[in-house]
């Protein structure tokens, strides 16, 4: 079969010839793949520096986690891969996968799932947002920035700010649904005064961060107190797209009401991820159908994966390869 292959670990796949996987007990099954996104996770995982990235192979191993497909029975269907799903194959987990509605296309909905796990998995059981709440959402001017905006609006949320450093994209936003933009091109005092006053207004109840770095840092600075009563933030990080590490005061998380955690691969909880699959895509899949969530993609060919792979998203669009 046609595949993307990766042969050595910081490479770009290859469109390559591969054997097909092969099912190997009664809870897996071969599906035709149709469509599947370029996401950060899985250009991490082919380079090596995600924490979950596969093992080396000396015959290769094919890239992407999930995909669109169909099962023998003509279904579509959203799956997560057990083998690598950016080929014309993939062995799935036949309990994990959710059948697509009419209205929304291969393309579409290949693109949302990494994103909508990137967002509302944070949103919803991380943050344990609330009709009404303040979300702070740094370094949205990407693909999941923008899903995120949109969920949380969808969730209840009175007011999102938003922060990016792509001026163009970052103006985009308030069309989505933000009612606050915030650059990170500004200096570092004109961000904190901008973003200070705004916390002061109407308090910041959850932060969603894609960034940490540097920015962090900064955000995190003006949530500190001075010994009177706070409201709680709840500060979620997804990504490090800014910089893996912080210098985090003691004094910041003592002299206000902060909860800290991440949200990623590894830190659900079974029972999360069941509703992530039986409840939360089912209904992102269906806003989507009935064009209450819009996306920013660009269709590829899986035989061109080698001209697409390193090409910069521009304006948090995202690669869906057609295969």
């Amino acid at each position: 079969m046609k595949a993307a292959v990766v042969y050595k670990k910081g490479e770009m796949p290859k469109y390559a010839e591969i054997a097909e996987p092969i099912v190997q007990n009664e809870n897996q099954i071969l599906i035709s793949v149709k469509a599947v996104a370029i996401t950060n996770l899985d250009k991490g995982k082919a380079s090596g520096a995600h924490y979950s990235s596969e093992k080396e192979s000396q015959n290769g191993f094919v890239v992407g986690s999930d995909a669109i497909g169909l099962l023998d029975d003509g279904t579509r269907v959203y799956v997560r891969g057990i083998s690598g799903t950016m080929a014309e194959k993939a062995i799935i987990d036949k309990n994990l996968s959710v059948p697509l509605p009419d209205g929304i296309s291969n393309a579409i909905a290949a693109s949302m799932p990494n994103a909508v796990a990137g967002s509302a998995m944070a949103l919803k059981f991380r943050a344990q947002i609330k009709p009404g709440e303040t979300v702070l959402i740094n370094g949205a001017t990407g693909f999941t920035g923008q899903m995120a905006i949109q969920i949380a609006k969808h969730y209840g949320a009175k007011k999102i700010i938003v922060t990016g450093r792509n001026e163009k994209t970052l103006q985009s936003l308030l069309e989505l649904g933000a009612d606050e933009v915030i650059s990170l091109k500004q200096n570092d005092e004109d961000f904190i005064a901008q973003l200070k006053a705004i916390h002061l207004n109407t308090p910041i109840d959850i932060i969603l961060d894609y960034l940490w770095g540097h920015p962090a840092e900064l955000i995190l600075s003006i949530l500190k107190g001075n010994g009177a009563f706070t409201n709680k933030v709840r500060y979620v990080t997804i990504g490090g797209m800014a910089g893996d590490t912080i210098q985090l005061s003691s004094g910041i998380l003592r002299s206000v009401d902060l909860q800290l955690s991440g949200s990623g691969l590894g830190s659900w909880a079974k029972e999360e991820v069941k509703l992530l699959f039986s409840e939360i895509l089912p209904e992102m899949f269906l806003l989507a159908a009935q064009n209450k969530l819009k996306v920013n993609i660009e269709q590829v060919s899986l035989v061109d994966i080698e001209k697409i792979w390193n090409v910069e998203n521009i304006d948090g669009q995202r690669f869906v390869v057609i295969v």
